[in-house]
């Protein structure tokens, strides 16, 4: 009993641990000391989860931080691959632990991971996992065998809005968003629906995730050719504080992505 309290503990010790750093990088003033630093960061969860392999919470952390950390950070297309096959490795893992109907997503009949997931009530292990998910497939969007893992992903995002639109801020519609403005409307793209995940995002985190407005105007606004919105938007950005718990390193991302495309606007309209 002791050495079980003991594990108890040390457990409870390195969750704590864990969620402390990834709250010192999303909520970091300083890109250039995250990028730097954070891949310390990495190879210390990476250590505890070597740990701990069946602690859910540190494989949440992982995934977050690894997908995170890709998406800011990294342009080389085979590190991306490799920090977003991490992500989503540890992602699945997490799932497969809190519901053994979701250990083969991948590869599982379609239906089945239709039932599982619409059964699912828990939250996290859904987001944690359509969130990575998106990741991996951006990174292998040369590969269309992974492309056609969408609507696995968006399985999971359309259910955590079911349960919880405001979950993180309301970040499900804002990946929601993305992928119905993939593409133009000829070619199977939904702008519009787009559009509405898109304000909900932005409503839901009462203007303080910049991200969603900025990927608003780059991936709506420029679809549909409307440069009034997509300045406005951008200019929103430009003006904004990104100090914002949880989404200041993304809000920084952010301001430098509005930049650019505020000075391709005229070319690009």
């Amino acid at each position: 009993m002791a050495l079980s309290a003991c594990g108890s503990i040390i457990s409870a010790q390195t969750g704590k641990l864990a969620d402390g750093l990834s709250n010192a990088v999303l909520n970091s003033e300083d890109l250039q000391t995250v990028e730097q630093g954070a891949p310390a960061y990495l190879l210390l969860i990476d250590g505890l989860i070597d740990s701990s392999p069946r602690d859910a919470s540190l494989l949440t952390t992982g995934a977050r931080l690894n997908g995170a950390y890709a998406a800011a950070f990294v342009q080389n297309d085979a590190r991306s691959k490799a920090m977003n096959e991490k992500a989503l490795a540890y992602a699945k893992r997490a799932a497969c632990i809190h519901n053994k109907a979701l250990c083969d997503v991948q590869i599982s009949e379609f239906h089945a991971l239709e039932k599982a997931v619409a059964e699912e009530t828990a939250i996290e292990p859904l987001y944690v996992l359509g969130v990575a998910w998106l990741g991996w497939l951006q990174a292998h969007s040369d590969d269309w065998n992974a492309v056609a893992q969408l609507s696995r992903a968006k399985l999971c995002l359309d259910r955590v809005v079911e349960l919880d639109e405001a979950h993180d801020g309301g970040n499900a519609h804002l990946y929601l968003g993305g992928i119905a403005t993939l593409l133009p409307p000829a070619m199977g793209g939904q702008p519009e629906l787009g559009k509405q995940h898109f304000e909900a995002a932005i409503r839901l985190s009462a203007g303080k995730n910049l991200l969603a407005k900025v990927i608003y105007a780059q991936q709506y606004a420029r679809l549909v050719f409307d440069q009034q919105l997509h300045d406005r938007l951008l200019n929103e950005v430009m003006a904004s504080d990104p100090q914002a718990p949880g989404l200041t390193l993304s809000n920084l991302a952010a301001k430098q992505q509005a930049r650019i495309l505020l000075d391709e606007s005229a070319e690009y309209f």
